[in-house]
């Protein structure tokens, strides 16, 4: 876990290099014990090939664990002093004679392993201030440590969920209605991702942990896969959310290729930057010369949604409901949104409204120009055989 030169590994470098250099010893370094085994996690050494990162050895053999079940001291100045430690394997290394070692303990009092030391002549200066001085460092390498291995606990329990809904084929998808503003005709569906309810997360979280732990491409285009599979079960079109990091991945390219296009809004994501808009639109072109249109989400919302729109010269821009809901009640909004048509206007892009969730709303984005709407107030994410056809009367919420 700790053999990458990361700036945790590097810390744990320096506290090894001063324990080996205070006590003037050979070597120094840090194990991982799991119950069973001890694991030789970092060394700092002037002895070649005395201690080895990746070096394992069982637990119950070591000297850490003889010093951690009372039968040895921590300090030993001569090893030889000790027939317990002479009948375990390290006492059979003629170059190891002087040892020193002292727990690792965790916040929670569990003990990852050890911080030791150790030199080939005997060190009658050792004492117990050099255990002082281990402990010391000992704690700090602790503090180091945890976070990483906090890390590592939520990338396993995240793990522990996702993996039966990738194995199952993705997140269940339903599709939301987009519906004419004017006319209150559906003219498209959102497909939406669900996950188990039991989670208690909201569908841009689960997404995000299935990146953190390098699933997050192969979650999107599963999702990807099923909203596609709804094609064929509803007219008109269906709007895909997508990563632009999972977009610029050839799998996702190639998954993109074999799908109907001129029925494909893709949606582009604002959850991330975009590092290379050049890659971006490379990406794109083709899928959208063959009639996929884009649309860019949450606009209104920050800045790298308007970046998106000026690079990327989307056929849908689509507003956050941060500045639909209430737009009703609300002159500022209104102002805001009626500036956003006029933008979208100018670039010939289509603008939906997220979040409509009251009449009143609808009436005043279909007031400021606004094309299409959907949320609450037209309907939730369903079943494409729960979708109608006309929205002329809203569903109750």
């Amino acid at each position: 876990m700790l053999g990458t030169r990361t700036e945790a590994a590097e810390q744990l470098a320096d506290l090894l290099r001063t324990a080996r250099q205070s006590l003037g010893l050979g070597s120094a370094f840090l194990t991982r014990m799991d119950g069973t085994t001890q694991h030789l996690e970092a060394v700092d050494s002037t002895i070649p090939d005395m201690f080895s990162v990746g070096m394992a050895q069982p637990q119950e053999s070591s000297f850490c664990q003889a010093i951690m079940d009372g039968r040895l001291p921590p300090v030993m100045a001569d090893v030889t002093d000790y027939p317990e430690a002479m009948a375990l394997p390290g006492g059979k290394v003629p170059w190891l004679r002087s040892f020193v070692s002292v727990p690792v303990v965790l916040s929670d009092g569990t003990v990852y392993g050890t911080f030791c030391a150790a030199g080939f002549p005997t060190d009658p200066a050792l004492a117990s201030r050099d255990r002082a001085l281990m402990d010391v460092l000992s704690h700090a390498a602790s503090v180091i440590i945890e976070p990483g291995l906090r890390e590592l606990a939520r990338h396993a329990e995240i793990s522990d969920r996702l993996t039966p809904v990738l194995n199952a084929g993705g997140p269940v998808v339903l599709l939301q209605p987009i519906v004419d503003l004017a006319s209150r005709r559906r003219v498209g569906a959102e497909a939406l991702s669900r996950f188990p309810r039991e989670w208690n997360l909201p569908p841009d979280r689960c997404f995000a942990e299935a990146h953190a732990i390098g699933e997050g491409h192969r979650l999107e285009m599963l999702a990807l896969r099923r909203a596609a599979a709804h094609l064929d079960r509803v007219p008109h079109y269906v709007t895909m959310n997508v990563s632009p990091a999972t977009l610029l991945t050839k799998a996702c390219t190639r998954l993109l290729q074999g799908f109907p296009l001129d029925r494909v809004v893709l949606e582009l994501s604002e959850h991330e930057p975009v590092e290379d808009y050049d890659a971006l639109k490379a990406v794109l072109a083709p899928l959208r010369a063959r009639g996929m249109r884009l649309a860019i989400d949450d606009v209104g919302a920050g800045f790298s949604s308007l970046r998106h729109i000026v690079v990327t010269a989307p056929d849908v821009i689509k507003l956050d409901r941060s500045i639909v809901t209430g737009i009703g009640a609300d002159s500022v909004l209104s102002v805001v949104t009626h500036s956003l048509v006029d933008l979208a206007r100018a670039t010939g892009a289509t603008v939906v409204a997220e979040g409509v969730e009251t009449e009143a709303d609808a009436a005043a984005l279909a007031a400021v120009g606004v094309d299409l709407g959907q949320g609450w107030h037209f309907g939730r994410a369903t079943s494409p055989e729960e979708l109608r056809e006309d929205y002329a009367v809203a569903l109750s919420v």
